[in-house]
């Protein structure tokens, strides 16, 4: 085995960390969704350190939560874009952000993952929900 002090990562620990990045908004119940896709990606993967993240409105920042697994001892973070299209802030704002992270954080490898509308499972998900004709009409008036 490995021998280190209290709270010391052994060496031959390999930290794996994924940020669930996702827009942001000013109504603090708009995340809900994003929580739960957090907690079931937890469940799927203990081992995984799972962060959620906001370009906007909302905290933590993409580099606030590539810190905290930088931190937590992670050597490669995944960040998953949870948009539905790989749209200006993916194409563009993400690589700027990412590029800050691995400069500050010239151990951990950052990667970047497709944004999950992009995923044929959820373009089948999608498609399964609107031709659900159980769901319930919401008010809008």
């Amino acid at each position: 085995g490995v021998l280190c002090m209290a709270g010391e990562i052994p060496m031959t620990t390999r930290l794996r960390g994924l940020i669930l990045l996702a827009h942001g908004a000013r109504d603090a119940a708009w995340a809900r969704p994003f929580e739960g896709v957090a907690r079931r990606v937890r469940e799927g993967n203990t081992a995984l350190l799972v962060r959620n993240a906001y370009l906007e409105f909302m905290a933590p920042s993409l580099v606030d939560a590539g810190q905290s697994l930088a931190e937590a001892g992670c050597t490669t973070v995944a960040v998953l874009p949870v948009f539905l299209g790989a749209g200006g802030h993916v194409r563009k704002d993400l690589p700027v952000l990412l590029a800050r992270l691995q400069e500050v954080h010239p151990s951990v490898r950052f990667t970047l993952r497709p944004a999950v509308g992009e995923a044929a499972a959820l373009v089948d998900a999608m498609a399964a929900v609107a031709l659900d004709s159980t769901l319930p009409e919401v008010p809008w008036r």
